[in-house]
């Protein structure tokens, strides 16, 4: 396959991509969550926004409009595990939310900075900065002090949100080299991830029992318009935030898509102590999430101290060679 990757990106579309990810992700978070207040059936809700997202771009390949290749069978046997992976990462953060609330589903979600420097460490990128390490530390203090204030809490959701974090560290890491090393585009990626995890989906929502049950419930809150809409804008947020996300990940670095996703959660704990309820205020978990955030805004900046001092150093370095 020729290099069509999106790597050799402009500064616009660096940060363009880490925006647009920013907000889609921030959305999705309530979307699903005000979905599965009414529709508890979260395997089939990310099987209907896979089958969606893998349905658009076949048709827009077919008529044109999207420009991607069609399946290359040893391709699709190389991003098995990414979709595999970023599947089980979804369906473990919808069922979590069904049981926590999204400040806490939030602040889980800010430990996967540390899962990706763990991962990083085993594959041989050295040893984080002192900051870094601090700020890390700093997220999971915040989590913990958080969650013993959390009078909702609840074992079920909290197991899968940090199951969730396993899986979507994984993911990153993957998407991160199989798009730098197979050139592929952030929409051949997210089609790859959407066609393969159709048969996965559907294999569990019969073998865990959502099926056929969830589908009769569907069609019979299909008859209110609200709920349908929801579940439209539902539907097309799942394609946006696959697109962004592959695309912020390409273009930057899975890293980067972490930093994004920690930036995003201040606004997300802020909207979800005022949004859709399940909220029980208490001071220890109020100050949890602070220090949580705090940490994430930390870790944000010296993520991007690091990057500016290895630019300097390679501007430095490239000078002095030329002398």
């Amino acid at each position: 396959m020729d290099n069509r990757g999106d790597s050799d990106a402009s500064p616009f579309l660096s940060i363009f991509a880490a925006l647009s990810y920013g907000i889609a992700s921030m959305a999705m978070v309530f979307i699903n969550k005000a979905v599965l207040m009414q529709y508890s059936n979260s395997m089939t809700l990310l099987t209907l926004q896979q089958l969606a997202t893998a349905l658009l771009i076949h048709f827009g390949r077919v008529a044109g409009y999207i420009k991607a290749q069609g399946v290359n069978w040893e391709t699709a046997r190389k991003l098995l595990l990414v979709s595999l992976f970023y599947n089980a990462n979804v369906a473990f953060a919808l069922a979590s939310l069904k049981g926590v609330n999204i400040p806490m589903y939030i602040a889980i979600k800010r430990l996967t900075p540390l899962a990706v420097l763990v991962a990083g460490f085993f594959r041989g990128k050295g040893t984080p900065t002192p900051q870094v390490t601090l700020s890390v530390l700093l997220i999971a203090a915040g989590c913990l002090i958080a969650a013993i204030g959390d009078f909702s809490f609840d074992l079920y959701g909290y197991s899968m949100a940090f199951t969730s974090v396993f899986f979507q560290t994984m993911y990153l890491v993957l998407v991160e080299r199989s798009g730098a090393e197979d050139g592929l585009s952030s929409v051949e990626i997210m089609f790859y991830n959407s066609f393969l995890s159709l048969p996965v989906l559907l294999f569990l929502i019969i073998a865990t029992g959502e099926f056929p049950n969830s589908l009769s419930l569907l069609i019979a809150k299909s008859n209110s318009l609200s709920f349908l809409m929801l579940l439209i804008v539902s539907l097309i947020m799942g394609i946006v935030l696959n697109f962004t996300m592959f695309l912020c990940t390409i273009v930057n670095s899975a890293l980067t898509t972490t930093i994004v996703g920690v930036l995003k959660g201040v606004g997300s704990t802020t909207l979800g102590f005022v949004l859709l309820g399940g909220v029980q205020v208490h001071a220890l978990n109020v100050t949890g999430l602070m220090i949580n955030t705090a940490g994430g805004v930390w870790y944000s900046y010296a993520k991007y101290q690091q990057k500016k001092s290895k630019q300097l150093k390679t501007m430095t370095d490239l000078e002095a060679h030329k002398k």
